[in-house]
């Protein structure tokens, strides 16, 4: 039996679902492959959203057209902005979310969607013929002939189960593993990797005594997501509470004792973990001077009694997860509803992937989210958008869309992982970032909506929206700066801040700026402002607060925009290049970098090598 399709998409996870939306709005015929239409948008380890430096790619995400933030508003459990202690660059939304729901929104939204099919099948073979993808065949043997297909395999790729010393063959969840992709891709010649991942055990909310637990409220206002999101959508939700609980000496001397039965300690596992989401016995071992780690307490959902321990990830045996659980206080009669394991998976190097996530060897294969050696549904999710819509535009004869470092987390994450591959799952931090002051939460519309409408993604009701918006955030800025106040009318509301007092007439700009000053707070100053949107109020205090550090960081991107715009053939012989070094030649050839500026980011490849580059570029 022989199906046709423009666009496969493999797997039906946060990577596979932006894909396949990607690719389907804008005009391709796509086709969506989930081994289980269950573990659609599954989260198998914390159903949140978001958190430091993932928030940002949520936001950037729904900037350029894509569904999960939406989504995540809808399913919304609790709401908590992170680091509101530091400045707006790092400011990180984090949302509780309701597994199910989010789960069956999804599905729905892909059910719906025009030019896509969503398809219960496991695909175990791509087929390709001179260099290009040209079908992919299910288990069950039906051919689907396609043009382009993507990998968002996500940790089921020859995935593996580890509790204790027991471990067996599985997908997360108890889903079924997918077998037989791996050796495909092996004998396509793709180079693969094996990393790991873990999550906790999941307990009964009845069998906590949440009395000694410290308890964590949501937010208010909460600023949604998604520009589709009105902001009094939340008015009406009622938000669950999270708690906090620490572990303790007893916690510590009973995961110590059995160390050697993890199967991280005992031999078992070979892939390479998170370091930035450690397994608990993990943590002891590398920092044994701490006393206690932090444990949060999360709903997994509204209409469950289940309930998540971050932080308490581990791969030891059942009845030492027991022990660990009723050590912590408030846990005494925990009641274990899923136990904690490991997952070891098969992933790729990415170094194999252009910036447009197409492989080099192969046209039309596209790879994106955990498939592609990242941790998380954001990563993922972002990845997918990419891949969905450069696959789509590939085939319409358009141009990809790249983003760069400096419009984008996504950019970043990208060119982070294509062109300096990574040897553990990686995740995105705003610390990763040289550019995080531009690449706020506020401003993501402004940065990529624009390339979204560009790319079809937008829809033109949309885009007149985000006009609206800014010119909103135009005209409250020049009114700022405009309106000027004189020191008889300041000086009594400073003194009542406790602030310096000013001897010539200031404008609101000039009073916002000051450290502790606040647009909400000024309003005694300020009658004649007008009524505007939360977001809009956020961007317009940002804007004020930071500019002279915004136009230092646009002054350094534009120094650095020489580089990134000078391209390089994709067929440039390097072992040719007189003056170049050998590491240097050879890794240039490796990764075949797009621009002169991806170049320099190379592991291998220094500043006199970039010189030799540009002396060579010059003369031919």
């Amino acid at each position: 039996m022989s199906e046709y399709t423009d666009i496969a998409i493999i797997g039906a996870g946060h990577a596979g679902i932006e894909a396949a939306l990607a690719a389907a709005r804008t005009g391709s015929d796509t086709v969506l492959f989930t081994m289980s239409l269950e573990s659609i948008a599954n989260m198998p380890c914390n159903p949140s959203i978001g958190g430091t430096g993932k928030g940002h790619l949520v936001y950037e995400i729904d900037a350029l057209g894509g569904e999960m933030g939406r989504v995540t508003d809808l399913v919304t459990l609790q709401s908590r902005t992170l680091n509101l202690g530091k400045g707006a660059a790092v400011h990180s939304k984090r949302v509780q979310a309701d597994r199910k729901a989010y789960h069956r929104l999804m599905k729905q939204v892909l059910e719906t969607t025009p030019n896509l099919r969503l398809i219960q099948a496991e695909i175990v073979e791509i087929g390709v013929e001179n260099g290009q993808v040209v079908s992919v065949t299910t288990r069950l043997g039906e051919l689907w002939r396609c043009r382009a297909a993507v990998i968002c395999t996500g940790t089921y790729l020859d995935s593996r189960i580890f509790v204790g010393d027991v471990n067996y063959e599985s997908g997360p969840d108890g889903f079924l593993a997918a077998k037989g992709l791996s050796d495909c891709l092996r004998g396509l010649g793709l180079r693969l990797m094996r990393f790991k991942t873990g999550t906790p055990a999941r307990v009964n909310r009845r069998s906590i005594d949440f009395s000694v637990l410290e308890r964590q409220d949501g937010e208010t206002p909460v600023i949604p997501y998604s520009v589709l999101t009105d902001e009094t959508f939340f008015d009406e939700i009622q938000q669950l509470p999270c708690h906090i609980v620490y572990t303790n000496a007893e916690t510590h001397r009973i995961i110590r004792e059995n160390i050697t039965r993890s199967a991280m300690y005992s031999g078992q596992i070979h892939g390479t973990g998170p370091r930035y989401c450690p397994s608990i016995e993990d943590k002891l071992v590398r920092f044994a001077d701490k006393e206690r780690h932090q444990l949060f307490v999360e709903p997994v959902g509204a209409d469950t009694e289940e309930m998540y321990l971050q932080g308490f990830s581990t791969s030891l045996p059942v009845d030492v997860q027991h022990r660990m659980l009723r050590s912590l206080p408030g846990f005494e009669r925990a009641e274990v509803m899923r136990y904690a394991y490991a997952i070891e998976y098969d992933c790729l190097d990415p170094t194999q992937l252009y910036a447009s996530l197409e492989c080099k060897e192969i046209q039309g294969l596209y790879g994106a989210g955990q498939f592609n050696g990242t941790s998380g549904y954001e990563e993922a999710a972002a990845q997918g958008l990419i891949a969905g819509v450069n696959a789509s535009l590939k085939l319409h004869g358009k141009k990809p869309l790249i983003l760069s470092r400096s419009e984008s987390y996504i950019g970043t994450l990208i060119d982070d992982l294509v062109t300096k591959g990574t040897n553990e799952p990686y995740r995105m931090m705003t610390s990763r970032s040289e550019y995080r002051l531009l690449l706020r939460q506020d401003n993501a519309d402004a940065r990529l909506t624009p390339k979204g409408y560009a790319v079809g993604l937008i829809d033109e009701k949309r885009y007149n929206h985000f006009l609206e918006k800014q010119k909103q955030v135009r005209q409250e800025l020049e009114r700022m700066e405009k309106t000027h106040l004189s020191p008889e009318r300041c000086n009594p509301f400073l003194s009542s801040l406790g602030m310096t007092s000013v001897n010539s007439g200031v404008s609101l700009a000039d009073l916002l700026r000051r450290p502790d000053m606040t647009y909400a707070a000024l309003a005694a100053l300020d009658s004649a402002r007008p009524s505007l949107p939360l977001r809009v109020v956020i961007s317009v205090e940002v804007s004020i607060k930071y500019e002279g550090y915004i136009k230092r960081q646009l002054a350094e991107i534009r120094r650095h925009e020489k580089l990134e715009q000078r391209l390089l053939p994709e067929d440039l012989d390097y072992a040719a290049i007189r003056g170049l070094r050998l590491e240097a030649a050879q890794k240039l050839a490796q990764i075949k970098p797009l621009t002169v500026g991806q170049a320099s980011r190379i592991s291998g490849v220094n500043p006199a090598d970039i010189s030799v580059l540009l002396i060579y570029l010059g003369m031919h």
